[in-house]
């Protein structure tokens, strides 16, 4: 059987990442509609939790699921920032019922990244 000479972990480990990067861009997308940027601790500590999980686990395949999605959380912190600036240009629909962030702030923090 051709099964038996094959590794499927690898293929395994790819679809998984390609699922939790396409997982994480709504999520950012919708925490900062309807949240801001004031969660962005919740995304360090699931990052920090999943990374430091992935070292004592000890198959391959959940280790590297849990490394993906720690690296995912904690790049979702800057992502989270990102869509910020992204609602402030008009590139995202900003959420009529929370209360706006004063113009000159977001304009002095996009000068400041940019």
């Amino acid at each position: 059987m051709i099964s038996e000479y094959l590794n499927f972990t690898g293929v395994g480990i790819a679809v998984a990442t390609f699922l939790i990067i396409g997982m994480f861009h709504p999520i950012v997308i919708k925490t900062e509609y309807y949240f801001g940027t004031r969660p962005w601790w919740l995304f360090l500590l699931l990052g920090i939790a999943c990374v430091v999980c992935a070292l004592f686990v000890d198959s391959i395949f959940w280790s590297a699921i849990l490394g993906v999605t720690g690296a995912s959380a904690l790049w979702s912190i800057g992502e989270l920032f990102e869509q910020k600036q992204r609602v402030a240009r008009g590139w995202f629909p900003a959420n009529p019922k929370r209360k706006k962030a004063k113009p000159e702030a977001v304009e002095a923090e996009m000068a400041v990244r940019e």
